[in-house]
């Protein structure tokens, strides 16, 4: 099984919980597609985007569940990058887990299996 994963707001969160779809984040809108990111790249993400942010949530995706919604296309630094093109129903999520900052500013990622 391969994991995805999104770093989110716990308030944006708390909001596809109770719709049971996520619909994905302004940058997300803006862009047309829920911007993922693979386990090699999540911490550069998280530096690049959600610097010194709190309440956030690590949530993983199993990518063979969303088919060919999901592609692979180049982005920062011509990595190829998870994008989904489609709202992420509740049902293909594996796991959310809390991202909390630590004592350094930096997030501190859970185990990612």
């Amino acid at each position: 099984m391969t994991l995805i994963y999104k770093i989110c707001s716990k308030a944006l969160w708390s909001e596809a919980e109770a719709k049971g779809v996520f619909e994905g984040a302004p940058i997300d809108y803006a862009d047309g597609y829920i911007h993922f990111s693979s386990a090699a790249q999540l911490r550069e993400t998280a530096e690049k985007h959600f610097a010194g942010l709190e309440d956030l949530l690590l949530i993983a995706v199993n990518c063979q569940k969303l088919g060919d919604r999901l592609r692979w296309e180049p982005s920062r630094g011509n990595d190829l990058f998870p994008h989904l093109y489609d709202v992420l129903d509740m049902a293909d999520i594996s796991w959310a887990k809390p991202l909390p900052l630590g004592g350094d500013g930096k997030h501190q990622f859970p185990s990612l299996d």
